[in-house]
């Protein structure tokens, strides 16, 4: 099936599942299109029973949509700057501090502990599997990805602090673990050929580059913005700093996810206070919402429909449900300890830790990083973890997080 039937299928199974959503079960937005889709996944596998032809055709069109090279290659990047252009820095200031020590400690703290739990819970199922790609796998897990939960949290009265750490630390940890998940790969790859002071040099060329990268395409947003008074014509230039800054970011070899940030944040502050009319920012916020919605629907229906392609082997998934632990444990830790660095400089109590370890959930960019790995590396194994601790994240922290934080705010 060529590009354009397929965009189609997924745009109006995502319409369908959103009008159902909305109109009878009334879940969170993302969570109620997963929950649909997994629903339907699993009514294909029970038609297909009797209809083999008709399973095979839907799995088919699945197929060939390839999820991590449309996650990573585009979508991500429309996403990443749709939300990082909300981040007020007045919101941000007075917790920067917090959001870098969680969105870079917190990951690498997140992908060791997991990478060595995971080592020895396989070492338990009589499975040999490199560290390093437990580390690999350490990586892929550890970003967490708060879109599904922000509008659960709003909700339950969380302070304006909790939330902007929480939406802060999401946007920076995507891109500071797609960076140490690609530095690995490259250890994984070669590992004779790469010593660790060249591996230091990759992650710093991708995460420094990559922000030097967003705050010059950002500021030349701003500096051609300022310059005119056309709508139109501003709103086209946000996406062009989006397409053409997320492509040569690639060609460049440094973090695209990571220049979407800092371009969306000096594009939402800088030129939305400075560079345009009151008429201008409005159409870029709506341009903008709607594009990470549209996104986020279509995003969400493919994690439910790939269930439909996982190889589900059941030993896999009970190594996986072992694994929903590992990372719970992993996330209560690696918030746990930077905040005590945190605590020098900003207040940070017990209960702010408990809600950002449930209510760091897990998403797509996770199952977009498995799909990526080579069939060598375990990649069965990984991604159906992966699976595993997605959907537990999404349809059980999802859904229960706003309680757990109406609870602890009694």
């Amino acid at each position: 099936m060529s590009v354009f039937p397929l965009l189609s299928v997924l745009i109006v199974v995502s319409a369908v599942f959103a009008y159902v959503n909305f109109r009878f079960i009334k879940l969170p937005w993302s969570i109620g299109l997963m929950f649909l889709a997994l629903i339907s996944s699993l009514i294909i596998f029970a038609v297909g029973e009797i209809y083999p032809s008709f399973a095979n055709y839907i799995t088919g069109m699945i197929q060939a949509v390839d999820f991590s090279r449309l996650l990573m290659g585009s979508m991500l990047s429309f996403m990443l700057f749709a939300g990082s252009i909300h981040i007020k820095l007045e919101d941000l200031k007075p917790e920067r501090f917090s959001v870098i020590i969680f969105s870079t400690m917190g990951v690498l703290l997140s992908t060791f502990i997991v990478g060595i739990l995971v080592y020895y819970l396989l070492m338990l199922f009589n499975m040999q599997v490199g560290f390093v790609y437990c580390l690999l796998f350490g990586s892929l897990i550890s970003p967490t990805d708060p879109i599904a939960v922000l509008g659960v949290l709003k909700e339950a009265k969380i302070s304006k602090s909790l939330e902007t750490k929480m939406a802060g630390e999401s946007l920076f940890n995507d891109g500071v673990a797609v960076v140490v998940f690609v530095t690995l790969l490259e250890v994984a790859e070669q590992p004779g050929d790469l010593n660790w002071l060249k591996v230091a040099g990759l992650f710093a060329q991708e995460a420094l580059g990559g922000l030097l990268w967003g705050v010059l395409i950002g500021y030349l947003g701003f500096v051609l913005m300022r310059s005119i008074n056309n709508y139109k014509v501003e709103v086209m230039i946000t996406l062009a700093i989006v397409m053409g800054g997320y492509s040569l970011a690639s060609l460049l070899h440094i973090s695209g996810p990571l220049a979407m940030v800092a371009a969306g944040i000096i594009i939402g502050n800088q030129a939305k206070n400075e560079a345009v009319s009151v008429q201008t920012s409005e159409y870029i916020d709506k341009f903008w919402e709607l594009i990470d919605e549209i996104l986020n629907a279509v995003l969400f229906v493919l994690i439910g429909f790939e269930l439909l392609i996982i190889n589900l082997h059941f030993l896999y998934v009970l190594i996986g449900i072992g694994a929903i632990a590992i990372v719970l444990f992993s996330r209560y830790v690696s918030v746990l300890l930077p905040a005590q660095i945190v605590k020098l400089k900003e207040r940070v109590s017990h209960k702010t830790i408990l809600i950002l370890t449930w209510g760091g959930l897990r998403g797509g960019i996770s199952i977009a990083l498995a799909l990526s790995i080579k069939p060598e590396m375990h990649k069965d194994l990984w991604v159906t973890l992966t699976y595993v601790i997605v959907a537990f994240s999404i349809l059980v922290q999802g859904l229960t997080v706003g309680r757990f934080a109406k609870r602890l705010n009694k």
